[in-house]
């Protein structure tokens, strides 16, 4: 028996990718508006593969977050968003409030950790519920458990939609889910800017968590003062200790939190019906024809109060 879906947005990470891989897109008074125009292609073909019956969009703030409170150096090398992306952001919030779907965005948290949180207390509320991470941000695999699934839309034409169980999760990345953080407190993450451990690289992270599982216990190993191990010996066994603090850190910043303080209702984030008309006159308006096509039918919208009986 199929499980209920519940579709959960990483906003900003979709918006991000159609910013950069679609063509200069406008609207009919010379706005750009490509990555509106990919943001709302990709969540209204997931809405339409995945019928979910409760779905949620989460946003960045764009105030400072607590990682950057707690390592200035987070994320310092990315540039600030381009001036024409901002009011874009606005047309997708517009965009996602036609739909008639909660938004989520909270200042000093990072849309992932809106998600953790949210993914967290679905698990706790109705474990039936299968939730599908709609992003392009590969940090978002640490959440990858039985009870919720990553779906990445496609990069390109020659690539297809992905949706990511703890199976392929394991394939691609080679450790599980679980291990990821822990990966990252030892190997950095350079798209983030998180040090991890100076000298360790993806490979022997990798063979480390292989051999032992999480942070925690490559260190308990340390303790015991280790000689002649095949694996830890030399300079790594240097680099370990002299980046004990580093590693911590890291895991720290690379860990999604799922203790956000909001407030959320299940219920609230149920599918309901949306005012048809209006949103296709706002695509219309935006120059997004042929998005048109690809809106929740009314027999889905019937399937969805059926559901309610």
């Amino acid at each position: 028996m199929s499980r209920h879906i519940f579709l959960l947005v990483d906003a900003h990470a979709l918006i991000y990718r159609a910013y950069f891989a679609l063509p200069n897109l406008t609207d009919t008074e010379g706005h750009l508006v490509n990555a509106a125009y990919g943001f709302t292609r990709m969540f209204l073909t997931a809405i339409s593969h995945f019928e979910p019956e409760y779905s949620a969009v989460c946003f960045d703030h764009k105030g400072k977050t607590l990682r950057k409170k707690q390592y200035e150096a987070y994320k310092a090398q990315r540039a600030k968003m381009p001036d024409d992306l901002i009011p874009q952001i606005a047309l997708v919030k517009e965009l996602v409030d036609a739909l008639n779907v909660p938004r989520f965005e909270l200042e000093g948290y990072e849309a992932d950790d809106l998600i953790g949180t949210i993914n967290r207390k679905v698990e706790h509320l109705d474990n039936s519920l299968l939730t599908v991470i709609v992003t392009g941000d590969q940090d978002m695999f640490q959440l990858v458990d039985n009870d919720t699934h990553i779906w990445m839309p496609a990069r390109g034409r020659q690539q297809g939609d992905m949706e990511y169980d703890q199976v392929l999760v394991k394939k691609k990345m080679e450790i599980k889910p679980v291990q990821i953080v822990d990966f990252k407190a030892l190997s950095g993450d350079a798209s983030d800017n998180i040090p991890g451990i100076k000298g360790i690289g993806k490979k022997t992270a990798t063979k480390l968590i292989k051999r032992f599982g999480n942070l925690e216990k490559i260190y308990e190993f340390l303790k015991e003062q280790p000689e002649g191990d095949d694996l830890i010996k030399g300079a790594l066994l240097n680099r370990l200790k002299e980046g004990k603090e580093s590693a911590f850190l890291s895991q720290d910043l690379a860990r999604i939190s799922t203790k956000v303080p909001i407030d959320f209702k299940l219920e609230d984030c149920r599918v309901t019906a949306y005012d048809k008309t209006q949103t296709i006159q706002l695509l219309n308006k935006l120059g997004f024809k042929s998005l048109i096509k690809l809106l929740p039918t009314d027999a889905f919208e019937n399937s969805v109060q059926e559901a309610l009986f």
